[in-house]
């Protein structure tokens, strides 16, 4: 039996000193085909497997991608939302059962019936005011979360609260609103106090055009074919739903700090990863890959994408963090799932001759 074990684990150790190079191999022909910049992370029982950076942080300076670069995250942003209100209800400041309406001024006849929890979840019914076919041209104009809310208070629910499901930044802008007007304290000094300085996080926070930020990425993105930089986006105007910047090396020590009690409660962490429809809990999808439960996430913003997959059962974790917009952050996740489960996949064709 004992020999058995040695074997099993030797077996395990020459694996995971392959994986590496089978990770480089993978976001090589990533690289090839889709132009992918950035950082991948993968992780078990919180120790590093591989952790790398892929291209370039700043195109014309020629400076290279770490573990340590910050990434504009995108919606990853929502599942910190998330817990910062589930902290809230534990302290009993709020329940996800009240009607948005006691915490958030001149509201609407209609949302009264709309409850934190459908915002959380996606399930409210107010319209996501992203998909305007104007926001492109409203993307450098400074809007904190009260004056975006004015681009949707005036339109009808899409369908009554919790009978769908549709993916709503909108929910979330209000969800920043909730948390400030609950707890008493500024979205940004929240989340830093409550959040990213219990995990040991601090490389993270709310992103600003305007500070200096070491190790920043600069966001690009495709365009006519051409890899450009990414147009301006202000960074007030998704404060809640994707308005946070990370790093690969913070986003394990978030991971690691969701198994334990640093945050939050155990059963207040259930609620947050117990899904509603749709495989959407609060902040999170909770789904299946390679059979195994999986925890996960996207981001996308001007010149990012992101992607962040947990496997609980296995206490593994992959992040993959992209300063390059059409990059395919989630593909590359599942991809290099497979590397770590010992699952098929293919590599990428190249898109050049």
């Amino acid at each position: 039996m004992t020999r058995l074990l040695l074997l099993i684990a030797g077996a395990a150790l020459c694996f995971a000193q392959g994986l590496p190079s089978k990770v480089d191999e993978l976001v090589g022909a990533y690289q090839k085909s889709n132009k992918f910049m950035g950082t991948v992370l993968v992780a078990r029982d919180g120790k590093v497997l591989h952790a790398k950076g892929y291209g370039c942080a700043n195109l014309e300076h020629d400076v290279p991608n770490k573990p340590e670069t910050k990434f504009r995250l995108g919606s990853i942003t929502k599942q910190f939302v998330a817990l910062a209100i589930l902290q809230l209800e534990e302290r009993g400041k709020l329940q996800v059962t009240d009607s948005i309406c006691l915490y958030i001024g001149n509201c609407p006849e209609a949302w009264k019936p709309v409850t934190i929890h459908h915002l959380l979840s996606h399930t409210s019914g107010i319209w996501n005011f992203t998909n305007d076919p104007a926001y492109r041209n409203q993307w450098m104009l400074e809007s904190p979360p009260a004056k975006t809310m004015e681009r949707f208070r005036g339109k009808p629910l899409e369908f009554a609260p919790g009978e769908k499901m549709s993916y709503s930044n909108s929910g979330y802008i209000l969800l920043a609103l909730i948390l400030e007007k609950a707890s008493g304290t500024g979205y940004e000094e929240f989340l830093q106090k409550n959040i990213f300085e219990p995990a040991g996080m601090k490389d993270s926070g709310h992103d600003s055009h305007s500070p200096i930020l070491k190790h920043r990425a600069t966001g690009y993105w495709n365009e006519r074919g051409e890899v450009r930089n990414s147009a301006y986006h202000d960074m007030t105007i998704p404060i809640g739903g994707g308005d946070l910047y990370s790093t690969a090396l913070d986003l394990l020590r978030w991971d690691q700090a969701l198994y334990s009690d640093k945050l939050a409660k155990p059963e207040t962490l259930e609620k947050m990863f117990t899904p509603v429809r749709n495989n959407y809990g609060y902040g999170w999808m909770i789904n299946k890959q390679f059979g195994r439960k999986l925890i996960a996430h996207g981001g996308g913003i001007n010149g990012f994408s992101t992607a962040i997959s947990r496997f609980p059962d296995e206490k593994a974790l992959i992040v993959v963090l992209g300063n390059y917009m059409n990059a395919p952050a989630g593909p590359v996740a599942r991809d290099v799932a497979a590397i770590l489960f010992n699952e098929k996949y293919e590599l990428p064709k190249s898109a050049t001759p």
